[in-house]
């Protein structure tokens, strides 16, 4: 698994030459309602073991929730299932609405 910064997917994104990753928001469904990144997968934590053969496991993979920490254990466990490309979204949502959307909603 490796860490990436809200500024680095922020480029990745914006960047057409790059196949995009998937954007896998592991949080609360009020949560996900609340606020998410734009082209979100919301598959919630605890489903995340009954759901994960709904992800492509080849492909690069973005795990978010509000501060990265619920992320990394599904990051985690994603690898351990042999996903190839499983990045954890440092700070989460929380430090995206912080240094590059400000508009987001925070809680």
């Amino acid at each position: 698994m490796q860490q990436l910064g809200v500024r680095e997917l922020a480029e990745w994104l914006a960047d057409t030459g790059r196949p995009q990753p998937v954007l896998l928001d592991v949080r609360e469904p009020w949560e996900f309602e609340l606020c998410h990144l734009p082209g979100s997968q919301h598959i919630p934590m605890h489903t995340v073991p009954l759901r994960c053969e709904e992800l492509d496991p080849d492909q690069e993979i973005v795990v978010i929730c509000h501060h990265g920490g619920r992320s990394m254990q599904v990051a985690m466990f994603l690898e351990r299932k042999g996903y190839a490309a499983v990045h954890n979204l440092m700070g989460g949502v929380d430090a995206w609405a912080g240094e590059v959307d400000p508009k987001m909603r925070r809680y």
